[in-house]
């Protein structure tokens, strides 16, 4: 009866050895086999030297996998280390929520179409790379997405207008690329939430839809770009905006004839046309920035609020403005 019951015990001790790392792993197969694929396409980096396949996926660098499902829903590959393009089996991860490449300087290429596979997607981060070629339409078949980061990359063409039928989208970056064009009118119809706008360090033109007027824009930076015309619609009374950058564009209209929001913390205008005085609403506001200089502006700086909390450079450089902190009027 003890040879038994010790041989019994042997049996399961092996084969609970044998078992254990299966039984173990919860990484779901299909996953593992394609993040493998994409470990191979970027010839087995060393920054996915992690990426063993006799070990948990699931545990690996930069993957995660949902704590329910097992699956994988996250891929952050960031820092270095990877060179190519972006393979296309990262639309075979059908659960990810988040895919992100920043600061991969040796990426290169467009950015890959089957990346319109990932229905699950809420956040795209592709940022401080080398990839080229345009903005694809296709990203606006991503519903789920809440942000969409395709900044500091070597991105060219117009901006689709279809990305204002993305209904969740919370942030909008496509801020230093090489982006020409206008900026879409529809951007003043965003189906469902209105996104904070970074259009900055491009070469857009022409002047800012009028349709801007109708929706509730959070953070706007349109700067460093070839912008003319009027810009007035980006405010009102009745606007939350907290943070608006239209500096160093070709803007110009009358900024004694616009109203701003009390919510408005920073202002930003330099290297304009625009002509006017400074309207005392904004001494009403809790600025925590202001730069109107190398404008066409005239008159005293109103009095009052935190317009004279400013050293000079904010103001300098206007065609006939005064007052403190600048040389008073005579």
């Amino acid at each position: 009866m003890d040879l038994k019951l010790s041989t019994l015990l042997c049996l399961t001790l092996l084969f609970s050895t044998i078992l254990s790392p299966a039984l173990s792993e919860l990484c779901n197969p299909k996953d593992k086999k394609v993040l493998l694929q994409i470990k191979k396409a970027f010839n087995d980096p060393y920054a996915l030297s992690s990426w063993n396949p006799k070990t948990d996926c699931c545990d690996w660098y930069s993957v995660t996998c949902d704590s329910t499902t097992n699956r994988v829903n996250s891929l952050t590959l960031f820092s270095g280390g990877l060179s190519g393009q972006i393979p296309p089996q990262v639309g075979d991860l059908p659960y990810l929520e988040l895919l992100q490449f920043h600061k991969q300087p040796n990426l290169t290429g467009p950015i890959q179409p089957s990346i319109a596979k990932l229905k699950s997607l809420k956040e795209l981060r592709l940022s401080w790379t080398n990839i080229s070629g345009s903005v694809p339409d296709f990203l606006s078949q991503l519903k789920n997405l809440t942000f969409l980061e395709l900044s500091f990359n070597n991105l060219s063409g117009s901006i689709p207008s279809s990305l204002s039928q993305l209904p969740n989208l919370d942030a909008l970056h496509l801020d230093r690329n090489k982006l020409t064009g206008h900026i879409p009118k529809s951007f003043g119809e965003f189906h469902g939430s209105v996104p904070e706008l970074y259009l900055s360090h491009n070469q857009l033109s022409g002047n800012i839809p009028t349709s801007l007027a109708k929706l509730d824009f959070n953070r706007i930076d349109f700067s460093r770009n070839k912008l003319e015309g009027d810009a007035s619609m980006i405010f009102g009374l009745n606007k939350t905006a907290q943070i608006v950058d239209l500096s160093r564009n070709l803007l110009e209209f009358n900024l004694s004839k616009v109203e701003f929001s009390k919510s408005l913390t920073s202002l930003d205008l330099n290297h304009n046309k625009i002509t006017g005085s400074i309207p005392v609403g904004l001494t009403q506001l809790d600025l925590q920035f202001l730069n109107v200089s190398y404008n066409r502006l005239c008159g005293q700086i109103p009095v009052g609020g935190k317009l004279q909390s400013f050293d000079s450079s904010a103001y300098i450089h206007n065609r006939c403005l005064c007052g403190a902190p600048l040389p008073s009027c005579t």
